[in-house]
């Protein structure tokens, strides 16, 4: 069982940046891959990013690619989202999630974590 809890989360203008992060209980961690998704008000929830266990591989939806980076370091069982340039639509709750295999779907998944809220304001 890994228990995931993300944080850094919070209200930031259009064009601010946050970084979020997840910590996973497990030591083992750095043998998962990590993947971000949100979900918005009366919408689907939706991939993000995604990082390969030894963080040598990632993944980017389209709608983020260019503007957010994922990260991970093994050493403090944590993986990052850095958000930049951030706009109104990325307002979401965000999720971190974990397996043994790096997926774009939330069924690839099946550890989650509770979710941190970013609310970008124009």
């Amino acid at each position: 069982q890994v228990r995931l809890v993300e944080s850094g989360g919070g209200l930031v203008q259009a064009g601010g940046s946050l970084r979020l992060s997840c910590a996973a209980s497990q030591r083992t961690f750095n043998s998962y891959a990590m993947g971000w998704f949100r979900q918005a008000p009366g919408k689907e929830r939706d991939f993000v990013a995604a990082i390969n266990w030894r963080g040598s591989s990632t993944y980017y939806a389209d709608s983020v690619k260019g503007r957010f980076t994922i990260s991970r370091g093994n050493a403090k069982n944590t993986v990052y989202l850095q958000m930049n340039s951030l706009k109104t639509e990325d307002t979401a709750v965000y999720y971190c999630a974990a397996d043994q295999v790096m997926g774009n779907r939330d069924y690839d998944y099946d550890y989650w974590g509770q979710g941190t809220q970013v609310t970008v304001s124009s």
